[in-house]
Parts: structure tokens; sequence; C-alpha cells
């Protein structure tokens, strides 16, 4: 955008963010939602801006968009809560076991791409074939990388029995 327009729609916005602000703010009741919807509003007057600007009043377009936006969002809400009645509130999710944080933590020491082979693996279920194609490597290297990858965290698991299995 020109320098001219840019310098119109700095001069638009701060004459009218104020106002739009107090006429959100009484359509949501919520000063921070308030304000996330005229930011949305005046986003989307920016990127319409070689449109809107020519408007004969650019500020009913933003105001027409800030309501929509505003009901858009107490529509969600609405329709969470009418849900979270209708199902209640989720369980309560149990934590990571012992075994979980010591295998992410024994993970996160291995190369990204011994880290990368076995999540497509195991945790995906992807063939060699399948991740030597997605990785751009041979399927030597993808099978190397396993090896590798499983002893390697067989040692940092303590799994010594793992890892004599796979050296042998």
């Amino acid at each position: 955008m020109g320098g001219a327009r840019e310098a119109d729609f700095d001069e638009f916005y701060r004459a009218g963010r104020r106002r739009m602000l107090g006429y959100v703010y009484v359509l949501t009741g919520d000063v921070a939602e308030a304000q996330d919807v005229v930011q949305e509003a005046f986003v989307r007057a920016w990127q319409r801006w070689a449109t809107v600007g020519t408007y004969p009043d650019p500020e009913s377009w933003v105001r027409v968009v800030a309501a929509r936006i505003a009901i858009s969002r107490w529509r969600g809400r609405r329709s969470r809560a009418r849900a979270y009645v209708r199902h209640g509130a989720p369980g309560p999710v149990d934590g990571p076991t012992p075994d979980t944080v010591a295998l992410v933590d024994a993970l996160r020491q291995l190369p990204a791409n011994q880290r990368t082979t076995l999540a497509l693996h195991y945790v995906l279920g992807l063939s060699v074939a399948d991740i030597a194609t997605e990785t751009d490597v041979a399927v030597g290297t993808v099978k190397a990388r396993l090896s590798r990858g499983r002893v390697a965290l067989a040692q940092l698991l303590g799994d010594d029995n793992m890892a004599e299995v796979n050296r042998g």
C-alpha cells in the first residue's frame, strides 16, 4: 500500500478506535473481548482498505464487521456452554506415568533424526519404506537410525537386556 493510503488508514484508526471500543464493549460486556473484536475488525478493514477507504462512511463498515465478529464469538461460547451442560465437564486426565516421563526425557537426548525416525515408526506405525520416502533418505539409513535409536534408548533407560538384543 502506498504511503498516502497508509496515512489515511492511520488517521481513520486513531479517530475511531476509542469510539469503536466503547461500542463493542457495550455489545460484549467484556473489555478484553471488546479489544480483541475491535482489533480484528480494524485488521479486516486494513486488509480491504483500498475498497473500504472509498466508502462514504468506512467506520460504519467496521461497526458492522465488529458486531458480526462479536456475535460469532458469542455463538461459539454459547455452543460450548450447551455442550458442557449436555455432556458435563471433561473428566480428569491422568498425568504421565514415571515410565513415560523417563522415555520422553531419553528421547530428547537422541539426535533429531533418530528421534523422528523412532516416532514415525513406533508412534505413527509407518513402515521403513514410508519413513525413507517421508524423510528423503535411503531405506538403509532408516534401518540404521531405528537400530541406533533403540540401542541409545535402551542405554539411556538402563535396559541392558534390550541394548544387548539390539547389538546382536
